[in-house]
């Protein structure tokens, strides 16, 4: 009498599996590219139709004849990095917010900026610059 087994090997493959760790692994690559976001920096352009509304701790002015101003005292280049100091001394998180006439040049805009980082590598603050804007008409 011959004994046979009653569980028969299966040699047949089954891609099955296979197929649901692809796609398990294809929606976690989507959800983690998703979630990481990139290091820009957001400006408001002088005329824009957003409305970005935050605590102004400070207000800096550049006119048309390029002069600076730290709530309306007029404050040379040289000084202005000490002048913005003492004006957040008792901030750590200020908010400046920037109003410079459409024709200054972007350069003295980026001169405010760096006294402003300038500021938080000394004092290890983490002050930040808006620039101002007008409505879009």
């Amino acid at each position: 009498m011959a004994i046979r087994t009653r569980n028969k090997l299966n040699v047949s493959f089954s891609m099955a599996s296979m197929s649901d760790l692809v796609f398990l692994l294809l929606i976690f690559f989507m959800l983690t590219s998703t979630l990481i976001a990139p290091n820009a920096i957001k400006l408001l352009l002088p005329s824009s139709s957003s409305k970005t509304m935050a605590k102004q701790t400070v207000t800096v002015y550049i006119n048309e004849t390029f002069s600076y101003f730290v709530e309306e005292q007029q404050v040379e280049e040289s000084n202005l990095a000490a002048s913005l100091q003492a004006a957040l001394k008792t901030e750590t998180e200020g908010t400046v917010v920037l109003r410079s006439d459409k024709t200054v040049p972007v350069q003295y805009v980026v001169n405010v900026i760096d006294a402003i980082n300038q500021l938080n590598e000394t004092s290890k603050a983490k002050h930040k610059v808006i620039l101002a804007t007008s409505p879009k008409k």
